[in-house]
């Protein structure tokens, strides 16, 4: 994928959690880990406790466990947005990192101070797309700000066979439409025959399958950075129909991706039967959609974007410290908040 150079000195050690169900948020983590690794650096996932690794965390990660770790002066802690809660520093005097994935999550742990997040010394802020970038340079003019968008792996989605007549969803982040929309979608009689598929809790695999066989994306992203579902789906080679969740909204500059407004179901299975009515005219767009999103997030954009991304974050100012795993803090978003259910 990249050539490995002589290794550089310090680790990175990026702070996941070893959630029960696939958690996208902790397999970029690990994708990070795997190029990082591949372009010389020492890097490491750390869990909090080894008795919690998860069977979907591949077994070619390399792990630290513990609820302390010790971080070396020319180390880099990088840290997930969410369970960052103001003057809590988990590792005072240790060079870090925030690894924002989610701006709508920045303050989740509660109101912020000016000097949010009130650490020593200042993290630098890592993103997944322009858009967060805009928004975190505005809210917090002090920190810098790196774009890393995400990759898409395009060996793992890719278009199945053809003839298949299946609409698919995830339904996490609006539970509720989601059910009121598949009430819609299976009383269209325009859709009588094709396969309805909700996405829950499925393994990366499994998704990647369905997927695959699937003519039809439906987006129900809500409060979004991103939307790496919605470039998979693209990369399986679906039409994607529904909400670019805000963050999400460059992906819909895919050939074959309508948007629609927010929280307008009837709008979405409309647009869904009208696709369907028209498939077979519409399978250079769907070829078109695969393209056009590996063309703009491969592996090598990421990998070059953290080469950029972890020099500047060098450049700042690190010593040995004590770090504390940020799941010590995860009891402060509240046991409604679902970012690693």
């Amino acid at each position: 994928m990249v050539s490995r150079p002589g290794r550089s000195p310090g680790r990175i050690v990026y702070a996941g959690f070893a959630t029960r169900h696939h958690s996208g948020g902790v397999h970029v983590m690990t994708q990070h880990v795997r190029l990082l690794r591949e372009l010389g650096h020492e890097a490491w996932l750390w869990l909090p406790d080894a008795d919690d690794r998860t069977d979907w965390i591949a077994d070619d990660v390399p792990m630290v466990f513990g609820a302390t770790s010790a971080i070396g002066a020319d180390d880099l802690l990088v840290l997930p947005e969410t369970p960052t809660v103001h003057g809590r520093d988990p590792a005072p005097g240790a060079r870090k990192v925030i690894f924002n994935q989610n701006h709508f999550y920045t303050f989740a742990a509660g109101d912020p101070g000016e000097d949010f997040p009130g650490w020593t010394p200042a993290p630098a802020l890592w993103v997944v797309s322009e858009e967060s970038r805009g928004v975190l340079s505005a809210a917090l003019p002090g920190l810098p700000v790196s774009v890393v968008p995400n990759p898409v792996d395009g060996e793992l989605f890719a278009p199945g066979p053809a003839g298949q007549l299946r609409v698919s969803w995830f339904p996490k982040k609006r539970p509720r439409e989601a059910s009121l929309l598949k009430r819609l979608l299976a009383d269209e009689p325009r859709l009588s025959g094709v396969e309805l598929v909700e996405l829950v809790q499925a393994p990366r695999a499994e998704v990647a399958a369905t997927l695959a066989g699937s003519a039809v994306f439906v987006a129900l992203g809500h409060t979004e950075s991103y939307g790496l579902p919605v470039a998979e789906a693209l990369a399986s080679g679906c039409l994607v129909v529904g909400y670019d969740g805000g963050g999400g909204h460059e992906l819909f500059e895919a050939p074959g991706a309508w948007r629609v407004p927010d929280q307008r179901p009837l709008l979405i299975r409309d647009q869904v039967a009208d696709l369907i009515q028209d498939l077979d005219a519409l399978a250079p767009v769907r070829a078109a959609n695969r393209r056009w999103v590996l063309d703009r997030y491969p592996f090598a954009r990421t990998g070059a974007a953290l080469q950029e991304a972890v020099a500047a974050a060098r450049a700042r100012p690190g010593a040995d410290a004590v770090a504390v795993h940020p799941v010590a803090w995860l009891d402060t978003l509240g046991p409604h908040f679902t970012a690693y259910a």
